[in-house]
């Protein structure tokens, strides 16, 4: 059993920034691919980005190329997602996952997520 938290979400103006950080409990978070979901308000869930369990490799979905960068440590058991030009459209719940493959988009494929934590940006 994987629970997974995340934090960092929040009310933030068009072109701001925020990172986003999602700490799996667990004492075998190195060998996970880790990912983000989003979901916005009436829509479907989301692949926004993913990372190999060593990090080396990622993934994106090509509305955040760019602009949001997922990382991270596994020394501190956490995984990030900087967030940088924030559009209104980037506006949803986010939610970490553990995933099989870095690259894998399919949110059906995911067997834990977090609670997600919100963020808004106005437009």
């Amino acid at each position: 059993q994987v629970q997974l938290v995340e934090s960092g979400g929040g009310l933030v103006q068009a072109g701001g920034s925020l990172r986003l950080s999602c700490a799996p409990s667990g004492r075998t978070f190195s060998i996970y691919a880790m990912g983000w979901f989003r979901q916005a308000p009436g829509k479907e869930r989301e692949f926004v980005a993913g990372i190999s369990d060593g990090g080396s490799r990622t993934s994106y979905r090509d509305s955040v190329k760019g602009r949001f960068t997922i990382s991270r440590d596994n020394a501190k058991k956490t995984v990030y997602l900087q967030m940088n030009s924030l559009k209104p459209e980037d506006t949803a719940v986010y939610y970490c996952a553990v995933l099989k493959y870095y690259y894998d988009y399919d949110p059906t494929h995911v067997n834990y997520w977090g609670k997600g934590t919100p963020v808004t940006v106005p437009s």
